[in-house]
């Protein structure tokens, strides 16, 4: 096996540690970490770190410490440049540096204008070897959060919505229904616990009286934080939403001229709001509120709040990826809400701006998934 191999090979199990926490380690991103040593040409891991909830530790300390003293002379394989500056943590580069590291493989330098190659400049500059490049195509889509947040100031968006047979998102003369069944069901939850932040509007909440949480066996504590998108404070004090506040995060997007009395009511449940701009339609900008979830330290945040939203943040050209099911179920004109205004889900399937990605049978209904061009 070729060194160039065995690099590949090590960086991918570095990629998979990382995965361990993707949506947890907000604000930072899920980085992932190896300690090696070689004996005879054969490779011995001997520290493994991946970023800690809350964004610290930092993957290359975690994998620094399991390895204590072995880490003299090793080699570490990273999937995002070690930091250069001192935040809430000291820099990385400096504890590779101090641990007496030979070689440092890294997957993909660094946008951020506080690291932005000048953490590899530091490892170079002590004496240690830097390769870069190793698996980097997969490392940017593992960090397209973090890519995203910083070179566009919002977080990577996910448009998650249910379409029936027929084109509709849902009925006008009752609240949930259920479209998709149970295969693509438990699929959301899973994407749910891997993105930072769930974005709704205030029509889904009002109609549904969401839980929005993780509820697949085991992944319970991995629920995102809970987004309304909601101008004029209509989330309801004793919605779902609003009762739970205290347990898993509520964060409501609204307007700047928002009612006060409401705001307060809100606020005393546990509810956080939020004041951004408003669009000439006098709606939560998308634009604006995107912007204020990444400044909170949001880098992932799936959309899954009905055709209003849906609508907006494509016309905005705020969709980074989209899952999209069709059901076979049919809804019917009389009632039905229709998932695409104007347009069909095979015109948005065929979008130019998207790469049809591969599609898959769930049970009774299929999801597409699309992927904006680079």
């Amino acid at each position: 096996m070729s060194d160039s191999e065995i690099d590949r090979r090590l960086m991918q199990a570095a990629l998979r540690l990382g995965r361990r926490n993707e949506g947890q380690a907000w604000p930072n991103p899920f980085v992932g970490a190896l300690i090696v040593q070689w004996s005879e040409g054969s490779p011995k891991i001997v520290g493994r770190g991946w970023t800690a909830s809350g964004g610290r530790p930092h993957a290359e300390t975690v994998a620094l410490a399991e390895a204590g003293d072995l880490a003299r002379g090793a080699d570490c394989y990273v999937t995002l440049e070690p930091c250069s500056h001192t935040g809430k943590t000291p820099p990385c580069a400096d504890a590779l540096i101090a641990a007496g590291i030979r070689r440092c493989v890294v997957a993909t330098t660094d946008p951020n204008p506080k690291v932005a190659g000048e953490g590899v400049a530091k490892l170079r500059k002590a004496g240690i070897e830097v390769e870069t490049g190793c698996l980097e195509a997969r490392a940017r889509e593992d960090h397209r959060g973090h890519f995203t947040r910083i070179t566009r100031g919002r977080p990577a968006t996910l448009l998650k919505l249910a379409v029936s047979a027929d084109g509709y998102a849902g009925r006008t003369d009752r609240g949930n229904v259920a479209i998709t069944g149970e295969e693509a069901r438990a699929r959301t939850h899973r994407m749910r616990s891997l993105n930072d932040a769930i974005l709704v509007g205030i029509g889904t909440v009002l109609a549904d009286d969401p839980a929005l949480t993780c509820r697949l066996p085991g992944l319970e504590d991995r629920s995102p934080v809970r987004v309304v998108a909601d101008s004029r404070l209509r989330l309801p004090p004793d919605s779902r939403l609003a009762r739970t506040a205290r347990d898993v995060p509520v964060w409501v997007l609204t307007g700047p001229d928002a009612d006060a009395g409401a705001a307060e009511r809100l606020a005393a449940l546990g509810v956080e709001i939020l004041p951004v701009a408003a669009g000439a339609d006098g709606r939560v900008d998308p634009e604006a509120g995107l912007r204020m979830l990444a400044g909170k330290g949001i880098t992932l945040a799936m959309v899954e709040g009905g055709p209003a939203l849906a609508e907006a943040l494509l016309k905005r050209d705020l969709v980074d990826r989209a899952a999209i099911y069709r059901s076979s179920v049919e809804i019917g004109e009389t009632f039905g809400l229709p998932a695409f205004p104007g347009s069909s889900l095979d015109e948005v399937l065929a979008d130019a701006r998207f790469d049809r990605l591969e599609d898959e049978a769930m049970g009774a209904d299929r999801l597409h998934r699309l992927k904006r061009k680079d």
